[in-house]
């Protein structure tokens, strides 16, 4: 669909969205695993850090309302999954440097 959200979009929105608890984007912390655009249907599977992590609410609903509002966007599904488990090393390099893990 050539009015639709391009993948690179979807990402970009979705680095607006922080998790509260760690004050760095979501994509940049590894918790987004896979992003799809099919027919304006944008399905998001990501984690959390931890499975105990009360924030899940609040960022699947963050996600649908930064990606909703993109070209072409007409429905977000958001899945949390625990497969893989995240870990540190999911973390962009560049936010390992700031927090001077690597």
């Amino acid at each position: 669909m050539a009015d639709s959200a391009t993948q690179e979009q979807i990402i970009d929105a979705l680095k607006e969205i922080y998790d509260p608890e760690i004050p760095f984007n979501i994509v940049d912390l590894g918790l987004v695993y896979d992003v799809t655009n099919i027919d304006g249907e944008v399905d998001i599977k990501m984690t959390l850090t931890t499975p105990g992590c009360g924030m899940g609410g609040y960022i699947s609903n963050s996600c649908q309302e930064k990606v909703i509002i993109l070209p072409g966007v007409k429905k977000v599904n958001v899945e949390i999954v625990w497969e893989p488990p995240w870990s540190p090393d999911r973390i962009s390099k560049e936010i390992k440097q700031q927090l001077g893990i690597e």
